[in-house]
């Protein structure tokens, strides 16, 4: 039943778009990616890529590549923001890489992006087109097109839609609303030189309060730092990325202590998001076509899970191919299977991490007394169900030991 002669069509030339691309070549397929930008690239700051996004990066064939631009943390920690309590500490080191099979390390988005877009290029077999928005999908028993904003049609074996949290091929497929959180998230890359000596961690650090919390990571080798800050606004938010207001950000920052609140004052340039996820959703697949990364399960950002998951996902969709022989229905059926419920946790856990970050009165101090004693084998026991995922259970259910997240 499949047109083999015609490639199958990625939308998006993201992060998931990329690692799809690319799966799907190293699966004997030709592909061809549409990106709605002017040129392939990526645009945000800091991201942390766990153990499982290394298991990824490796079955890409592109380990070595993001390794090699990644900052290796020492430790994961959690402060109270209003009196610096320690909340958790996680050490990443020797004891945690042997656990998981991999590090744990931050990474700024492009250099990320950069590990993928190498490996395509060296690949060969990826068609690359840029300043094409998808605007509308029709498929039948052979083929998927795909019509663009010119309406132009771009012919395919199936389609792959990796076209981000906004995607119109879910909005024709599924058409479910977003939901918009009213939590604003501002986010910098600051050199260094004016970032306080006192905060140059190399961890990723957390600092949460009541409505908001901070984040600070190095990137680049120490030379950089990311740092995100996240509250809950005061107005009506509409989703979507905007130019920040420093007036606005240090309005919501008055209770945080004076070490943490001196993040707010670095930036000399902020990116202001106004977040939104969507509920799960129980299938992707629809005739030639399914949806990966954020189209599939967008999420808020408290798991640092995002790009994880859609990188996970590219492996899993070959994985899949290759165990049901490259029929693109069966293939696609079961790496929707192996992929919801675990990304739906993601999502909703996202949301409970949330609230726990930001939690105030008594829920507070029930936060700070949540993990208190807690050794690190015991946090990764914890975390098993996250960084466990490996290619050889990517297909199949996986067993974790009986301990809450």
């Amino acid at each position: 039943m499949n047109n083999a002669s015609l490639p199958v069509l990625v939308a998006g030339g993201g992060i998931g778009g990329l690692a799809a691309a690319l799966a799907l070549t190293q699966q004997g397929f030709e592909v061809k990616v549409l990106e709605q930008a002017s040129q392939i690239g990526e645009i945000g700051a800091g991201m942390q890529l766990g153990p499982n996004a290394f298991h990824a990066f490796d079955a890409l064939g592109v380990g070595e590549q993001a390794r090699s631009r990644a900052v290796y943390t020492d430790y994961m920690v959690m402060h109270d923001a209003i009196d610096e309590y320690q909340v958790g500490y996680i050490p990443t080191g020797d004891a945690f890489r042997q656990r998981f099979g991999n590090p744990y390390a931050v990474i700024h988005r492009v250099d990320a992006h950069s590990a993928l877009l190498e490996g395509v290029k060296a690949n060969g077999q990826v068609d690359m087109h840029t300043s094409i928005s998808v605007q509308a999908v029709e498929q039948d028993d052979h083929t998927v097109t795909v019509i663009d904003q010119h309406g132009h049609r771009h012919q395919g074996q199936a389609l792959v839609a990796a076209d981000g949290v906004k995607s119109a091929v879910r909005a024709q497929l599924v058409g479910d609303p977003h939901r918009v959180t009213g939590h604003v998230v501002y986010r910098a890359v600051v050199d260094k030189a004016d970032f306080p000596a006192e905060l140059q961690w190399n961890a990723a650090s957390i600092w949460v309060g009541p409505n908001c919390h901070l984040v600070h990571y190095p990137l680049r080798g120490g030379e950089q730092y990311n740092v995100v800050v996240t509250f809950h606004s005061r107005e009506v938010e509409t989703w979507g990325v905007t130019e920040g207001s420093a007036e606005e950000v240090q309005s919501y920052f008055q209770e945080v202590c004076p070490k943490a609140r001196q993040l707010i004052d670095l930036p000399k340039h902020w990116k202001r998001w106004a977040t939104a996820d969507r509920d799960p959703i129980a299938q992707w697949t629809y005739g030639r076509t399914t949806l990966l990364g954020d189209a599939a399960h967008p999420t808020t950002q408290y798991m640092a899970q995002g790009a994880c998951m859609a990188i996970e996902d590219a492996v899993t969709l070959r994985e899949a191919l290759k165990a049901n022989h490259n029929d693109l229905f069966k293939g696609f059926d079961l790496y929707q299977r192996s992929r919801i419920a675990r990304t739906a946790r993601i999502v909703l856990a996202s949301r409970e991490m949330g609230r726990i970050y930001h939690a105030k009165g008594v829920e507070r101090l029930v936060r700070n007394d949540l993990w208190r004693g807690r050794t690190p084998e015991r946090f990764y026991d914890a975390m098993e169900w996250l960084y466990g995922w490996r290619v050889d259970n990517c297909l199949a259910p996986i067993e974790f030991p009986g301990v809450a997240a």
